[in-house]
């Protein structure tokens, strides 16, 4: 059996009386025009605070979005800093994502976790919260490939099997420049993208 890979979610201060706000509420005070800031997403409830990209971050989400578009997946949108909704306490803006379907699925809604194939997050200074509370959402949301392009070390790491009541993996695999990461979706492998093209 798997050893289960966790996140690194730490509690809020104790203490603390902190509100915290599910997506239906995080998306009514969008359309109010109340809550009007692209420099937040929910997590876990919270609003959290985006990471400033700097340019080795913004070269590597182009790298992959360009390796993902040119697999030609039938059926798979690839979305690119777009919410995906993970009821009931998250709404990540996750560098890509895959969602079944066309852009005119989604017209008047985000996708759910059941309609996402991959996620990937380009992480360096973001590496912490990819690695604690962003695996943590995509884990409980029964996400079933999630990537974190380790800017950080240098490798990708690809995560699969979550176990959505421990907000964890079952399974980490390390992919190192010069390795080929598969890309499995719904079961199948479509194609492989060269680690070195996006870690370089």
């Amino acid at each position: 059996m798997a050893t289960l890979i966790e996140s690194t979610l730490s509690s809020p201060r104790p203490g603390l009386n902190l509100y915290r706000m599910t997506v239906d509420e995080y998306e009514r005070l969008a359309e109010a025009a109340i809550l009007d800031d692209p420099r937040v997403e929910l997590i876990d409830g919270y609003l959290v605070r985006k990471m400033t990209k700097k340019p080795p971050h913004v070269i590597a989400v182009e790298g992959m979005r360009d390796a993902l578009l040119a697999l030609a997946l039938p059926g798979w949108r690839v979305m690119i800093q777009d919410p995906v909704r993970i009821p009931d306490f998250d709404e990540p803006e996750p560098d890509i994502a895959l969602a079944r379907g066309s852009r005119k699925d989604y017209k008047g809604r985000h996708p759910g976790p059941h309609e996402i194939g991959l996620i990937v997050e380009v992480a360096d200074s973001s590496l912490p919260t990819d690695r604690g509370e962003k695996l943590a959402a995509y884990a409980r949301g029964g996400v079933p490939w999630y990537w974190i392009v380790n800017l950080v070390d240098g490798v990708i790491e690809t995560y699969s099997s979550p176990v959505a009541a421990a907000g964890g993996y079952q399974a980490l695999r390390v992919y190192h420049p010069g390795d080929e990461v598969p890309v499995v979706i719904d079961g199948q492998e479509i194609g492989r993208i060269a680690a070195g093209e996006i870690l370089s």
